[in-house]
């Protein structure tokens, strides 16, 4: 029976010290793992050996639930591995357990709300960029893309879209959208 403590920041600015403290304090024998990613649980390779590693009887802990899921839909779809491999789960800052049929459930009420307030903070930003925008505060990322470059590449040394993307460091993708304005 292992126990595997996973800490995770969304950015590399962001450090994972408060997290590995609490976590080796409550339990110092555990296999700790650290990441830094801001992606889906599928796009996160530490969490991802984790979850292979883990076996019947074991446990994987993390400080507090939303350094594991982004989602209802990424949570339960961990929990459901974990209970087919015959391991755990423990969610550290709220004592929640999934060994248990009460932390089974709390934890799916808390995966609700955490994804209710990720969808409320989104809500918001979208209105805060919309007022900024409106009020001429918002400009959006600047443009790195010289288009006059573009067309130069395209029309005038007849490159292709490859080729020109190629030798401007652009993506494809890009060139075909400029291609087309």
């Amino acid at each position: 029976m292992t126990t595997f403590l996973y800490a995770r920041v969304s950015t590399t600015d962001q450090n994972t010290a408060s997290q590995v403290d609490a976590l080796k304090k409550a339990y110092p024998d555990g296999i700790l793992r650290e990441e830094k990613a801001s992606a889906t649980t599928m796009q996160r390779p530490v969490l991802q050996l984790l979850l292979e590693m883990v076996h019947e009887g074991d446990t994987l802990v993390v400080w507090k639930l939303d350094r594991l899921a982004r989602n209802m839909a990424d949570l339960l779809a961990i929990v459901e591995l974990l209970r087919e491999k015959g391991a755990s789960l423990k969610i550290h800052d709220q004592n929640i357990d999934t060994g248990t049929a009460t932390g089974r459930a709390f934890l799916q009420m808390l995966g609700v709300f955490a994804e209710f307030e990720t969808n409320l903070r989104k809500e918001r930003q979208m209105a805060g960029i919309a007022k900024a925008k409106a009020e001429g505060r918002y400009k959006g990322r600047p443009t790195t893309i010289d288009p006059a470059a573009v067309r130069r590449c395209l029309e005038v040394e007849r490159l292709s879209y490859r080729a020109t993307a190629k030798k401007l460091g652009i993506a494809v993708s890009s060139v075909q959208r400029l291609a087309k304005s």
